[in-house]
């Protein structure tokens, strides 16, 4: 499981014409399912991102979580960042989940934001064709990939 968190001024996503989602200072997460992914994997990313400690403090140290500052989170599904580009010019997107288990992955995601204290959690419109616009702040972007947590523990 694949999340890009970008620490944002705001963000929003567009479906249609149509705004379905927007945050204020925080977070704009792209999220990401891959094949062997699981329930615990996006308990675990969701705890993760919510401590995830890239806000500045007093001394202007990113020293401060999203829980501190009581910012928002804009988390959009993306299957693409499990794209497979070793051969050739096109990616394969073989590792992506398929997108009911992904959906209700991203879903249990979102939940556990919320549940880890997150105050507002939007979301895009799961396999739509979204058009998202963000102030990335900083710019500050991070990589999480629970892969890395399976193989050194948490």
């Amino acid at each position: 499981m694949k999340a890009v968190i970008q620490r944002v001024t705001s963000a929003s996503v567009e479906v249609e014409g149509q705004t379905v989602g927007s945050c204020n200072k925080g977070y704009m997460v792209l999220f990401g399912a891959a094949e062997g992914d699981t329930a615990e994997d996006a308990v675990l990313l969701a705890k993760k991102t919510a401590n995830l400690r890239v806000f500045e403090d007093e001394d202007g140290k990113m020293n401060k979580s999203i829980l501190d500052i009581g910012g928002e989170i804009l988390a959009i599904s993306q299957f693409t960042l499990l794209a497979d580009v070793k051969k050739g010019n096109r990616p394969s997107f073989i590792n992506a989940l398929e997108p009911v288990a992904a959906e209700k992955l991203y879903n249990i995601y979102c939940e556990e934001l919320l549940k880890n204290g997150v105050n507002k959690v939007a979301k895009g419109v799961f396999g739509a064709d979204m058009k998202v616009s963000l102030c990335n702040d900083g710019p500050v972007t991070i990589l999480y990939d629970t892969e890395i947590w399976r193989k050194n523990g948490n």
